[in-house]
């Protein structure tokens, strides 16, 4: 038996190349074709407007305003909001319950490292005195630049308003609120 009998002749194999060189041709020539036939528009950017103007992050002017000034303008309702984060370690009830952190009601005025049953650490129970508003704002915006040695794992707060509004609202989580500076 002849082995080009069987195998596919040298002229099979031209036809079936040339078929695909030729389909191959074909589709580029419609892509071609079609191109010039649709034209792609250009879209313009997609622009978006908002009613309400998103409040601008404080200055450097604004963040050196003095707490008090600040507590003047607080808004305690806004306060309430930004206390949630304090919540997964803090109780903000009449109750005090220790958690992960001490309670906070009546934290304003209160003594440093005076809650009961609190294990502190030894530079917060060393430390004295009461939490006046300045060293509750400091405190807030950095506790481990304020108090070296704190087991307090929160970074802060960086915007004075925010630390100015939860002030004011830890205020107010008093039976008594304390005056305002």
């Amino acid at each position: 038996m002849n082995l080009l009998g069987n195998c596919m002749s040298g002229l099979d194999f031209k036809k079936i190349t040339g078929a695909i060189l030729i389909a191959a041709l074909a589709v580029m020539v419609i892509g071609i074709i079609g191109d010039m036939l649709v034209v792609p528009k250009k879209h313009k950017a997609a622009t978006m407007t908002f009613a309400a103007k998103a409040p601008a992050a404080p200055t450097a002017v604004e963040q050196a305003v003095p707490v008090a000034t600040r507590l003047a303008a607080a808004d305690s309702g806004a306060g309430k909001k930004i206390a949630a984060k304090c919540k997964s370690c803090h109780d903000l009830s009449a109750t005090k319950k220790v958690q992960i952190g001490p309670p906070l009601w009546d934290i304003v005025q209160a003594g440093k490292g005076s809650v009961g049953g609190f294990k502190y650490s030894s530079a917060m129970s060393g430390m004295g005195g009461k939490w006046s508003y300045e060293d509750l704002d400091a405190f807030l915006a950095s506790p481990k630049s304020f108090l070296k040695g704190t087991k307090m794992t929160f970074a802060g707060i960086k915007d004075a308003r925010d630390r100015a509004n939860l002030i004011a609202y830890l205020r107010s989580l008093s039976a008594a609120p304390k005056p305002l500076p």
